[in-house]
Order: C-alpha cells, then structure tokens, then sequence
C-alpha cells in the first residue's frame, strides 16, 4: 500500500480516538479563578469552568442547577492516589431527589463559563501537591441520567475531560500577635520569622517587600499596635477595647493598610528609593530614605523617616513620617 495513503489513514484514526467531544470542536478548560497560595480548612479554592465551541454547529447540553450533577472532580495526590469525595458531595449525590436542569447552547465561536468550589467535591484535608482535572457530562452525571459511567456515549453525550493543573495546599498558619495568623514565605515555604537585622536593612527589607506586593514580608517588622496609635482617635478607641477588641482593631488595621484605604502614604510603592541616613542608640533608631514614585508622566519625589524601637534584640518600625519634595 503506498505510505501516502496509510499516512492519511493514520490521520483519520487519529481523528476519530482524538478527546472527548472533539468531534464536535468542542474543549473544556479549567483554571483558577483567583489564584493565590491555599491553606487547610480555610477559604474556598474557586475553579473556573469553560467550555468552547470551535465547531460549525451549536454545542448543546444539561446543566443542573445542583452543578455536582453535572461536573465531577478528578483530585489526586503526586503518588496518584485518589482523593476522597468530599461529603457534601456524596450527601447530595445520594439523596432520592429530582434534578432540576435547563438546556444550554453554546454557539459557534462562543463559551461558556462557571464556577465551582473544588473543596465541595473533594476531601482536601493534609497539605501537599494535588493533580486536578474535571470532567463535564453534557446529559448530567451518570448515576442521575441512567448512563452507565463505562459505556462509550455519543458525542453529545460522552464526558469531556479538562486539562490538568496543579494544586499545592499548604499547612493551616499559626496565630501570630494579635490573633493575625504567622505568613509564610511564598518563595521559601517557611514560616516568616523576625530577623535580627540592623535598621537601615529593616526599612530595605520592607521597602523592597512593597515593591514586590509581598504583604506577608511589608507586615512582618511593622508594629501594627503603634502604627494604629499614632492617630489620637484610634489611640483611645484601642485603649478601651477588650483584648478580643483590640486583636479585631489590628487585623482590621492591617487590611485598610493593604487595602490603601488609611495612612496611603505607607503603601504607596516605589519605583526606587536610596537611604540617605541611619542613626540609633540602644534601642531606638531613625532611618530616612529617599523615596521615588511614579505618577503619570512624572517622577515624584518623598522624602520618609522611619522610626524603630529595638525588641527582644529585633528592631521594629514603631512610626513614619513623610516629606513632600516634589516632581521631577
């Protein structure tokens, strides 16, 4: 037989084994929604859902309102061990009930997309690095619509399979001061721990950690307590707190920091800086550091003083002050 020909045949072939639902020029995609570092038993890990249609005819399937109807989660650990069903999952899934469900199209050239809450369809109860991958059942899941999960279904009824991506799950943080969890170091996986550095390399390191949006580090030598008591008002309302009260102030003070909603100057992040002048004694210092920004067109120029008070032998930035020197 000419190569040719068995060349175009194999093509064929190929075509006719290629992923699920590619008959119809259909793909599922999955993503994280908000990508960040997860923890054990803390906020939800969000996946995004997308099916494409890059074929000539609209793509149609079910969609249950209970989307663990139409949706499966495929969750392994690296040594390609299963993970267990979550509960809520195998609560819903076992109930005598009707599944409600509309019929959605998805047109030539457009997607559609969800999502899901991979914590309530798996048991991700230990830390350490998963594989993840969905399957979509365009007639609703199995069980629910009487296909048998082995049998080879139509293209319009077959499963499509997602990529596969990867998930690391850190273990639960440690309360630090004031009730506000111990951050670990994304680029280390370590628990931040104060160092004993001199002062000018204090305002550096977190001067640097800005520049990099790394909240964990800018918090890690920041007294939130003082910080926050440098404003007359705060100052009493934090005094007559309860101790309870007083962990809710900080941690609420730590998150309008980051979210620039008080003391903007402090977040403001530099395009660069120079420290000019570092004096201490024994156990208070001042750093002042030339601090550039971007605005607009512009390059504006501050001058900042950071106050420290040394610690248990760490120096901490108790305060700040700022000097406007203007553009450039």
């Amino acid at each position: 037989m000419n190569f040719r020909y068995v060349f175009l045949l194999l093509l064929v072939f190929w075509g006719f084994v290629s992923l699920p639902g590619a008959e119809a020029g259909v793909t599922f995609n999955i993503r994280y929604f908000d990508k960040r570092v997860y923890y054990l038993e803390q906020d939800p890990i969000l996946v995004q859902v997308t099916l494409t249609n890059n074929g000539p005819s609209p793509f149609r399937f079910k969609l249950a309102d209970e989307r663990v109807f139409s949706v499966d989660f495929d969750v392994r650990t690296s040594a390609n061990r299963t993970v267990e069903a979550a509960d809520l999952l195998v609560r819903k899934r076992s109930q005598s009930q009707q599944v409600f469900f509309r019929e959605i199209s998805v047109e030539a050239g457009e997607s559609f997309s969800f999502v899901e809450d991979l914590k309530e369809y798996a048991s991700l109860t230990r830390s350490g690095t998963y594989v993840v991958q969905a399957r979509i059942f365009p007639e609703l899941y199995p069980e629910t619509s009487g296909i048998n999960p082995g049998r080879t279904l139509s293209s319009s009824g077959r499963p499509l399979e997602s990529n596969r991506l990867t998930l690391d799950i850190r273990p639960r943080v440690m309360p630090g001061p004031y009730g506000i969890p111990l951050e670990l170091d994304v680029e280390t996986n370590a628990v931040l721990v104060r160092e004993r550095l001199p002062p000018d390399e204090v305002v550096i390191y977190l001067l640097t950690a800005r520049q990099k949006s790394q909240w964990e580090k800018f918090f890690l030598y920041l007294d939130l307590e003082a910080m926050l008591s440098r404003d007359a008002y705060r100052r009493r309302q934090f005094n007559a707190e309860s101790e309870e009260g007083r962990q809710r102030m900080v941690a609420r003070y730590r998150q309008d920091l980051q979210n620039s909603v008080i003391d903007g100057d402090i977040s403001l992040i530099p395009m660069d800086f120079v420290i000019e002048r570092t004096v201490y004694s024994a156990n208070s210092g001042t750093v002042t550091a030339l601090q550039y920004f971007r605005v607009g067109t512009y390059t504006e120029r501050k001058r900042y003083t950071w106050y420290l008070e040394r610690r248990d032998n760490v120096w901490i930035i108790v305060d700040y002050s700022v000097v406007n020197l203007g553009t450039e």
